[in-house]
């Protein structure tokens, strides 16, 4: 009896140890779904404003996710009534059109969404919206408040401000949108080092990208340059407006420009081997701006100043061409003690002066004015109704100024 008591005592510790075993064993494969690294893929099937299937419904499924997560949209139109709720998933959120989608985009309308909402707020960093198209929204279409947000491929018409970037956290990439027909295309107001606006199109918009910031950036906040290169402006009433943000603005394309295509502000930023061609205004605007470099532009058929910088210092015009503009270069009212330089600058068949200088003194070295059909130098003192005169003083080095044969 008290052997078979041993084997059965035995036989149970036994059953007992295999029964741990495959306990730890099935354990963490059981608890796998809610640990695994892999994204969730969400479905947009509904293109209602609500409801299962619908954006709204994955968005916030998306929110609650432990992991990061995709949201396939594979309808052709969605319609909203009022704002998405906003995008707060910690480990990173895709939203795009599916692959297989007809016409490869999605049309959002917002008409119906509150001006005082946006339509997407990306208020989580490792966000991505790509291939989308929206329309109509009073307000926002796209509000950015966390860094490392990607947005390409989508379109953003009708709105009163189709992105706007209202955080310093950088790493931004605006990538190959289409902005139309907004009041601002795309708006920041704050600096945001290492980000980059590369090959999107801003047509017709009130002002196409405005980079504004309250207060000129410290040394810590300008850490990197916000890059905007191979973009193309058509129409815009201001295509570009920088203000006491550091920017560079490289190998852009502008044209049929209403009011100006670049102005600054207050800031040193570098402009530098753009094309600016026809309108009715002046190509690139420098005023109060100290330290700027505008460098190796080509700028023509424009009918005001093809280069005006007012109130400027220390700025650096260098290796421009400039081609049948109503004036080449004007130099307003700048600071005698820093003065700014023009050297190598090209500019060719002006129908009234080359080079204007007014109540300022800078540096001209090296220039060709050809067939200024006025005048290839024009100086003047400056006169206010009250206070002194202020006298024009300008350092010519090795300039070449032909007058052309007037009309």
């Amino acid at each position: 009896m008290t052997r078979r008591r041993v084997w059965v005592t035995l036989l149970v510790m036994v059953l007992l140890g295999a029964f741990v075993v495959l306990a730890r064993w099935y354990a963490p494969r059981r608890l796998s779904p809610a640990l695994s690294p892999q994204s969730l893929t969400l479905a947009v099937v509904n293109g209602t404003d609500r409801g299962p299937g619908s954006l709204r419904e994955a968005l916030f499924t998306a929110d609650a996710a432990a992991s990061p997560a995709s949201i396939q949209i594979r309808v052709a139109r969605i319609t909203l009534q009022s704002a998405l709720p906003p995008i707060v998933n910690p480990h990173g959120l895709r939203i795009a059109a599916a692959d297989n989608l007809p016409g490869g985009a999605v049309y959002i309308d917002a008409r119906a969404v509150s001006a005082a909402t946006p339509v997407f707020d990306v208020d989580a960093e490792r966000t991505v919206i790509a291939d989308l198209s929206i329309t109509g929204c009073p307000g926002t279409a796209v509000l950015v408040r966390a860094g490392r947000f990607t947005l390409s491929g989508t379109s953003i018409s009708t709105c009163d401000v189709g992105v706007e970037i209202a955080t310093s956290a950088g790493r931004i990439a605006l990538e190959r949108n289409h902005l139309q027909h907004d009041r601002i295309g795309v708006r920041f107001t704050a600096p945001s080092p290492d980000s980059e606006l590369v090959k999107n199109e801003f047509d017709a918009n009130g002002s196409g990208l405005w980079m504004v910031a309250s207060q000129a950036a410290d040394a810590s906040a300008a850490r990197g340059t916000l890059g905007v290169h191979d973009n193309q402006f058509v129409s815009d009433r201001t295509d570009i407006v920088v203000g006491n943000l550091p920017v560079l603005i490289e190998q852009n394309e502008f044209d049929s420009v209403r009011e100006a295509a670049i102005h600054i502000v207050g800031s040193a930023a570098v402009v530098r081997r753009n094309r600016i061609s026809t309108g009715s205004a002046g190509g690139i605007v420098v005023e109060n701006a100290p330290g700027a470099i505008i460098e190796g532009n080509e700028l023509d058929h424009l009918q005001g100043y093809a280069l005006l910088l007012r109130g400027s210092s220390d700025a650096l015009v260098r290796n421009n061409r400039i081609q049948s503009c109503g004036y080449g270069m004007g130099f307003v009212l700048g600071d005698a003690h820093r003065p700014d330089t023009a050297v190598n600058n090209t500019l060719i068949d002006l129908k009234y002066n080359g080079i204007d200088v007014i109540g300022d003194s800078p540096i001209l070295r090296g220039n060709h004015v050809l067939q200024a059909r006025v005048t290839p130098l024009h100086v003047a003192d400056f006169s206010p109704p009250h206070g002194p005169t202020v006298h024009s003083q300008p350092l010519l080095e090795k300039n070449d100024l032909q007058r052309g044969a007037a009309e």
